[in-house]
């Protein structure tokens, strides 16, 4: 484990912190859990602004940043959700986020770099923040696919399943624009829209998952309901392959290994 002793990790834990005490708040139901939970956006969006001067650059090259840019987004996320899909269950985006800032907080090194040429390219920053909210909404996905599952054969599971569609209707709309935004990268840094690289075909196989899912859901949606929130899961296992274990293992090492 990589604790960090400075100020940026301590705005880590104390973020942590306040996530975890708004969660116990929320599960509890007592007062001041949303409250709580709008500190710890404060918190998460102070300690990417602290990154970013630490940098010089949007704090997207690594994965410690990404993880950090992951959790600033959850709050917003979750707002939208709640007044424009009258989506509920904040209380595990809340603790989402917690999850998100564990790796930042105790795995990945906070050693600053400089930003290589292959980045400095005006499509960066859209290009990653289009897959960094995919992967959140998407994760949101999951969850209320989880929640339809522990459900059963219940209303309740019915309506986690239209939450599940509702949130990952726009998620895949983003990983289209990643996907388009990558090749349009690809092409002017490399020659050619399509590299074969590990990276590219694994969020090639994530993008399809999803669509299938669109396509069996529009076939077979109520019929079999639960296999809707299967897909969302295996979805959501390729979105953790792609974003990390193609990142980290050598055997996928390819053009993609900024992120390492």
């Amino acid at each position: 484990m990589a604790v960090k002793f400075d100020t940026l990790g301590l705005l880590i834990y104390l973020t942590m912190a306040v996530h975890l005490l708004a969660f116990v708040l929320t599960i509890a139901k007592r007062r001041g859990g949303w409250a709580t939970y709008g500190c710890g956006f404060a918190g998460a969006c102070a300690t990417l602004a602290f990154r970013w001067f630490q940098v010089g650059h949007v704090p997207i090259q690594n994965l410690f940043e990404v993880f950090l840019v992951l959790a600033a987004f959850m709050f917003p996320l979750s707002v939208l959700c709640r007044r424009a899909w009258s989506v509920q269950g904040h209380c595990w985006d809340i603790l989402m986020v917690v999850v998100l800032l564990f790796p930042a907080g105790f795995v990945f090194s906070a050693v600053p770099r400089q930003l290589p040429p292959a980045l400095q390219s005006p499509l960066f920053i859209p290009h990653v923040l289009a897959y960094m909210l995919a992967y959140v909404l998407l994760a949101k996905a999951a969850i209320q696919a989880i929640r339809q599952l522990a459900a059963g054969q219940t209303p309740r599971a019915a309506e986690c399943e239209l939450a599940a569609f509702r949130i990952a209707k726009p998620g895949t709309a983003l990983l289209t624009v990643g996907l388009i935004l990558g090749a349009w990268w690809g092409k002017l840094a490399w020659g050619d829209y399509w590299n074969w690289d590990p990276k590219e075909m694994w969020s090639l196989a994530t993008w399809l998952i999803y669509i299938a899912y669109f396509h069996f859901r529009v076939l077979n949606g109520k019929r079999l309901a639960r296999a809707n929130a299967i897909f969302l899961l295996v979805g959501m296992a390729a979105v953790v392959i792609t974003l990390l274990v193609v990142s980290l293992a050598s055997v996928f090492a390819g053009q993609h290994s900024y992120a390492a």
